[in-house]
């Protein structure tokens, strides 16, 4: 069989963009790790991308886990050398690829071993929009005249509320007496943030391949994140660019229906890589970031969005203090998702209706520091199946001698 060569394989890139638009702005300054599939070893292997080169480190660093587990991982890996695989628009191309190359490498997902977790209601904006979600029962129609009275009864000024401040005790005390009170407005103004498992380990997928929402789904959405990497210790060693789908519908029916709305095959897509923290980018960065919607439909549909950090309701650290600490471990870290404040309410079909995701959508996500994670939406039914798990990752670097 024939295979496409890298420059025919670059050329078919056209719906997940090429190499400077997945990489940061300043990627010259950026210490960045990731994940490729390399049929070589027939298993994952811990990358650096460098001076737009993929650099293998696995016989250094079997695991993304141990990397992020160091006293100062961008320190480490800054210096560190290894096998060259590919240049970084090669292995992208060959990810994305219709016809892909199986001898080839491919990125995957840049997290291994760590938890998948996510906040919700973190914004003001997205927090009305879960409450709208809760009184409609998963009825769009119904949902666009309860977003009008929910936004005159509520008012404003919830981004500048404290969670869990005496302010926001008394915002509540009106609310529950007035009736609009919502498990939704309780996490995200209340002392307790919402901490979700998001997906299994390993089954994030990356970024150029699909994105799965259920097929009986008729009302869900992307969720463009930032979601930073946690060390078992709890300390913040990095971000990466998140897509959290979410089916509104279901969720809308009874938040005790989560796991479902939110754990599905390919719902969860991270990267394209992890901007490890250094002198350059840290904490401080991230609480600063902008981040960027926006889907392209094959039926012409177009829709953008932005998602500011700075208007979260609750500080990153606060979050990862909740998620991680002595009421709860990680021996092997977490993958944190912190959010988002776009909720998309333009008209797709039908005035009313809001908007859904249809197949064959292209969502990019993406913020000058982090780059651009891009994935086309298909049915989760219809999504590579997620079939290499924790055993099969195990076994697999004890046949390369890593373990």
């Amino acid at each position: 069989m024939n295979r496409s060569s890298p420059d025919e394989l670059a050329a078919e890139a056209a719906w997940f963009g090429a190499a400077a638009d997945a990489l940061p702005d300043d990627a010259a300054d950026s210490v960045l790790i990731g994940r490729i599939w390399d049929p070589l070893v027939e298993g994952p292997s811990p990358v650096v991308v460098r001076d737009g080169e993929v650099i293998d480190i696995s016989t250094e660093f079997p695991t993304v886990r141990d990397i992020c587990e160091l006293p100062e991982p961008a320190a480490v890996i800054s210096g560190l050398d290894g096998r060259h695989v590919g240049g970084f628009g090669d292995v992208l191309a060959n990810t994305g690829a219709a016809d892909r190359d199986p001898t080839r490498p491919w990125l995957l997902a840049p997290v291994d071993l760590q938890a998948l977790k996510a906040a919700g209601v973190t914004f003001a904006v997205s927090m009305i929009e879960r409450v709208i979600e809760e009184r409609a029962g998963g009825d769009m129609a119904l949902a666009a005249d309860i977003r009008r009275r929910m936004l005159a009864g509520v008012g404003a000024d919830l981004h500048d509320l404290s969670p869990g401040s005496e302010e926001a005790a008394r915002l509540k005390t009106l609310l529950v007496a007035e009736g609009v009170w919502s498990q939704y407005l309780e996490v995200g103004i209340g002392p307790d943030a919402e901490i979700f498992t998001k997906g299994q380990i390993l089954s994030a997928v990356g970024t150029a391949v699909p994105v799965g929402v259920l097929a009986a789904s008729t009302w869900n959405n992307p969720e463009p994140e930032v979601a930073l990497i946690v060390q078992s210790s709890g300390r913040i060693v990095g971000a990466t660019l998140a897509n959290d789908v979410n089916l509104r519908d279901v969720e809308g029916r009874s938040a005790l229906l989560l796991p479902m709305a939110k754990d599905n095959n390919a719902s969860c897509a991270l990267g394209p890589l992890i901007r490890l923290f250094d002198e350059r980018f840290d904490l401080e960065q991230v609480r600063g970031l902008v981040v960027r919607l926006d889907i392209e439909g094959e039926d012409g549909f177009r829709l953008e969005g932005v998602s500011e950090m700075a208007q979260m309701s609750r500080d990153p650290e606060a979050l990862v203090r909740q998620l991680i600490g002595p009421h709860h471990h990680y021996p092997d870290g977490a993958v944190l998702m912190l959010g988002t404040m776009f909720a998309p309410i333009q008209d797709r079909d039908h005035p009313g209706e809001g908007f859904t995701h249809k197949t064959g959508d292209v969502v990019r996500i993406s913020s000058p520091a982090l780059g651009t994670l891009v994935n086309r939406v298909q049915h989760a039914e219809d999504c590579a199946p997620w079939g290499f798990g924790v055993r099969d990752l195990m076994g697999n670097l004890m046949k390369r001698g890593l373990l």
